[in-house]
């Protein structure tokens, strides 16, 4: 099932406007978050659109989780941060996803949860592209 209105079911032009893709896996999409404050956030977006984790099986949800674990590592292998924090919102845009986000000792919100969108850190294509293919290779 699909959502006409939802950036994550649609991917495009809507998605585009928050998140550089990575790659397709087995579970979902994996898109770099544009706002880069926290450099190397990304979000993992379910393949399907539901709205809760409570929407799929035990099965898929294991699945899912196993993939966010697997980005985790990825995130910890090329930039290095001191915690990785998670993030399942989705008030507004009901597509269940998860925001993988790195947080560095003495850096921007560290001891703190993060901000959803800071608004203060974008960066080139080119640079979106060179931190998607180092993560792709790690995967």
């Amino acid at each position: 099932m699909k959502d006409p209105n939802c950036a994550y079911c649609m991917k495009g032009d809507l998605v585009a406007k928050f998140g550089y893709p990575i790659c397709e896996m087995e579970t979902g999409f994996l898109y770099l978050f544009k706002e880069q404050s926290k450099k190397g956030r990304v979000i993992l977006a379910y393949k399907d659109h539901v709205s809760e984790m409570i929407d799929i099986s035990e099965e898929e949800r294991n699945a899912f989780f196993g993939e966010v674990s697997k980005v985790a590592k990825a995130i910890h292998t090329v930039f290095h941060p001191d915690k990785v924090n998670y993030g399942a919102y989705g008030d507004t845009g009901c597509h269940l996803h998860m925001h993988i986000v790195p947080k560095y000792n003495g850096g921007d919100e560290w001891g703190g949860t993060f901000t959803m969108n800071p608004d203060k850190v974008y960066l080139t294509d080119k640079e979106y592209e060179e931190m998607a293919a180092a993560i792709r290779e790690a995967l």
